[in-house]
C-alpha cells in the first residue's frame, strides 16, 4: 500500500539557484513516514505504550534530478522489506511524474536501548502493508 505526502517547495528549502538543498529530502521522507505508520494501523502512542520504539538505523538517498523552489513535491512511501527487528521504507520523492530522489530508511524496533523483535501483531501489520 502506497501512502502519499505532498508539499510545495519553500524558498527556505532551496539555495541561491533555486535548487533544493539535499537535507530537505530526508525531512520530507520523515514527514511522509507519519502517514506510512498510520497506514499500517500503528500510531506512535500505541507503539510507545507497548514499549516499542522504532528508531532510524540508516537512511540512504539516491538522486535522479533536482526539485526546485516553486515545485510541489510528492513523496510516495512504500514498505520495502520487513525483518525480525527492522523495517525498510522506500520514499520516492517526485515532482509530477519526474523522480527526484529515492530515500530508503530502515527503522529498528528498540526496547530498553537494544534491538528487539517486533511484536507479532506489529510485524504482521508491517508485512501486510
Amino acid at each position: 500500500m502506497t501512502q502519499v505526502w505532498s508539499s510545495p517547495v519553500r524558498y527556505v528549502e532551496s539555495d541561491q539557484q533555486g535548487v533544493v538543498f539535499n537535507a530537505h529530502y530526508l525531512t520530507w521522507a520523515d514527514e511522509a513516514s507519519n502517514g506510512w505508520w498510520a497506514a499500517q494501523g500503528l500510531t506512535w502512542d500505541e507503539l510507545v505504550t507497548r514499549g516499542v520504539d522504532p528508531v532510524v538505523k540508516a537512511s540512504s538517498l539516491e538522486w535522479t534530478s533536482s526539485a526546485r523552489w516553486g515545485d510541489t513535491v510528492t513523496v510516495d512511501a512504500e514498505t520495502e522489506k520487513v525483518g525480525r527487528t527492522s523495517a525498510t521504507v522506500r520514499f520516492t520523492v517526485r515532482v509530477g511524474d519526474r523522480v527526484c530522489c529515492v530515500v530508503r530508511t530502515t527503522y529498528v524496533s528498540v526496547a530498553d536501548g537494544r534491538a528487539t523483535p517486533w511484536p507479532e501483531d506489529v510485524r504482521a501489520r508491517l508485512t501486510e502493508g
